[in-house]
């Protein structure tokens, strides 16, 4: 099978953002905490991948490396299959605008997705990361105590370091090519095709260093969790509500009106079915 055009990709985007909606509470909750606990993955194997790492023998290669891991988390996503709130960002309000769906339907999946994935990363990070000693406490020597050094400068660097105006415009960078990945995905009828998609977009983002409100759903607790001093749950909350709101600038403006413009503004919309086809695996993005 070939792979789909753009306009064809834009119909799919549209017609899975209405299908993400239409299912009940439970099955988004659950899919959306493996959504979350996927990304968590991917940032726990990016800090392992990325630690011990001399900056002065280095340079900047270290976050390539980390990007490189990261892609993990969006191929589980989209590939296993599971919801995350900075995809949805893209595809449920593209099937507002195609007027399937009304904006309260938006804002309710929306809050739940960001929810399941709060819960999903929590557990990676408390369980999965610290209570297993691959991120160790203060003090901790050999890996575990890369780690958390590796963990330590992320976080700080996130919530101490950062401006709220750096924060939000790295939030919309991130999400506008973690959205881009999410769409070229939707070009590709293979797997590998799909991962492929993904790579090099989610890459670049962790690489330079942009802001994915999942993503610090996993690193910030994390490294409160391991005892990193001077990170607030205050600090944390201001970083997820400007991430959050960046990312779905990036999402909305950037990427969803850009091809709802360029390829859905003059096309009628069918209604969707509200029963799950399971056949595309954005569909479960």
């Amino acid at each position: 099978m070939s792979d789909r055009q753009p306009p064809e990709m834009a119909q799919v985007a549209g017609e899975t953002g209405a299908k993400k909606v239409h299912r009940s509470w439970d099955r988004v909750l659950v899919s959306a905490f493996l959504g979350g606990a996927y990304i968590a993955f991917g940032a726990l194997v990016a800090i392992t991948v990325s630690s011990g790492l001399d900056p002065a023998t280095w340079g900047t290669l270290p976050t390539l490396f980390m990007g490189a891991a990261f892609t993990l988390g969006l191929v589980l996503v989209l590939v296993a299959g599971s919801d995350l709130a900075t995809g949805n960002m893209l595809l449920v309000p593209l099937g507002a605008m195609q007027g399937r769906l009304g904006m309260s339907e938006v804002a309710k999946n929306l809050t739940l997705v960001l929810l399941g994935n709060l819960i999903g990363a929590l557990v990676v990070a408390y369980f999965l990361a610290v209570q297993t000693g691959v991120i160790g406490g203060p003090g901790a020597t050999g890996s575990a105590g890369l780690t958390h050094d590796r963990l330590a400068q992320i976080a700080e660097a996130k919530a101490l370091s950062e401006s709220a105006w750096q924060v939000f415009l790295r939030g919309v960078g991130c999400n506008w090519l973690v959205c881009l990945a999410v769409w070229m995905s939707l070009a590709a009828t293979t797997v590998s095709g799909k991962v492929l998609a993904i790579f090099l977009p989610v890459m670049a983002f962790v690489a330079m260093g942009f802001d994915h409100v999942v993503a610090n759903m996993f690193f910030l607790p994390a490294a409160v969790f391991a005892g990193v001093p001077g990170i607030g749950w205050g600090d944390i909350g201001v970083n997820w509500l400007l991430a959050g709101v960046g990312n779905l600038v990036g999402a909305v403006v950037f990427v969803g009106t850009s091809y709802w413009y360029l390829f859905l503004r003059d096309e009628p919309a069918a209604q969707p079915s509200r029963a799950p086809t399971g056949g595309e695996a954005a569909e479960r993005a």
